[in-house]
């Protein structure tokens, strides 16, 4: 307002004084007599004036934009807009990023419970293959015991007795049986995965402690029935073709390692010829000692007695028959012998090779004894003409 009045003022004093003629007007004096002293001005002047005033007005209104402008940038949760955004934007982005990271590790988490399962499935169909095969060796074995123990069965008391005695021991191997080849599937699959050398000694031990409960079962089977353990009865048809005193010869598994343990250093090669040559100095012994026993059960059994229903030779017979019975006792001393001789080669063999050889061993002998069990099913389920 007071701008509008102001400028209709000046309009009408330079309209006087156009009017009035005057030609050169000093407008320092005029404009001091009629308004503020502004200095002495010009037409020129006169003429801009508005414009001179305008852009004054224009730049107290720009100062006052910016006066409101930095009132609103004031205003709480405008000042710090553009970081605001900026923090949501990160956080957000953030939060995608451990969101795909979580769903990654979901994913392989997931990938890697499939493998797993897929694993043991494999693993559970060969241990399924496995057992059908051991139950078919069983059956086929139990289909061969049968006439056996009916046959003994069908004699006096003490026949019984023997004939439940040796049933019983081949019921525990087959436990055994079945057990063994359970810590050996354990066993190979550490091998193959390379376990560490402490896991893998604990599972060695495991295999090394059952060997040592399957002679302690020979050793009662053995006092129950020697005849029978020493005619191998509880194995396979191609297993006794091998067998040695109820069992294996410790010098022969000696051979079959050599060719697939890991290369042996010449500290463990010497100790394994050592050991083997002493096996075998003690199978000859045992063999040698088994073949003057039965040189003697012989000498025994075929004197002169005629029966002991011959005139005053029944003293002589019953006396004959106890020394026979006396030697028998021997021949299960030469069982317990063998045994323990195979006992000792296997633990010998542990303390010279390192825990990884002694598992690859124990693994090659297994394998061997299983081969033999297939080779008497195939051969016994052979076609014949």
């Amino acid at each position: 307002m007071f701008f509008c009045k102001w400028f209709s003022y000046q309009s009408i004093g330079a309209t006087e004084i156009v009017s009035s003629g005057i030609g050169c007007l000093d407008t320092g004096q005029f404009m001091h007599q009629k308004g503020p002293t502004f200095g002495p001005l010009g037409n020129e002047h006169i003429e801009n004036w508005a414009d001179s005033g305008l852009a004054d007005n224009s730049q107290q209104t720009v100062t006052s934009t910016d006066v409101d402008t930095d009132h609103k940038n004031q205003v709480p949760g405008v000042q710090h807009g553009p970081i605001m955004v900026d923090s949501v934007d990160q956080s957000k982005s953030k939060f995608g990023d451990q969101k795909m990271l979580r769903r990654l590790a979901q994913n392989r988490e997931a990938a890697r419970k499939s493998r797993l399962r897929k694993k043991a499935y494999v693993q559970q169909l060969e241990n399924s293959r496995r057992r059908l095969t051991e139950l078919e060796q069983e059956l086929q074995m139990a289909r061969l015991q049968g006439s056996f123990t009916t046959t003994r069965h069908s004699v006096d008391h003490g026949h019984l007795v023997l004939g439940n005695a040796a049933l019983a021991f081949d019921m525990e191997y087959g436990c055994w049986l079945h057990e063994h080849q359970r810590l050996i599937n354990d066993l190979r699959s550490a091998v193959n995965s390379n376990i560490g050398d402490s896991e893998l000694c604990i599972l060695v031990a495991g295999v090394m402690a059952h060997y040592d409960e399957v002679f302690r079962l020979k050793s009662i089977g053995t006092k129950a029935d020697v005849f029978h353990m020493l005619s191998g009865m509880w194995k396979t048809p191609a297993e006794r073709c091998f067998m040695w005193l109820g069992g294996f010869r410790s010098s022969e598994l000696l051979k079959i390692l050599g060719n697939h343990v890991e290369p042996l250093t010449d500290q463990q090669l010497m100790g394994i010829c050592n050991l083997q040559q002493s096996s075998q100095q003690a199978e000859d012994a045992l063999s040698q000692g088994m073949e003057a026993l039965q040189q003697s059960l012989v000498d025994t059994l075929s004197s002169t007695c005629l029966g002991p229903t011959a005139p005053g030779n029944v003293a002589d017979y019953m006396g004959q028959m106890a020394i026979a019975m006396g030697k028998l006792v021997t021949l299960e001393n030469f069982l317990h012998q063998a045994d323990l001789l195979r006992q000792q080669t296997l633990q010998q063999m542990h303390r010279i090779l390192t825990t990884r050889q002694a598992a690859r061993a124990l693994i090659v002998i297994s394998d061997y004894t299983s081969r033999l069990r297939a080779l008497s099913s195939l051969w016994l389920a052979r076609p014949r003409n």
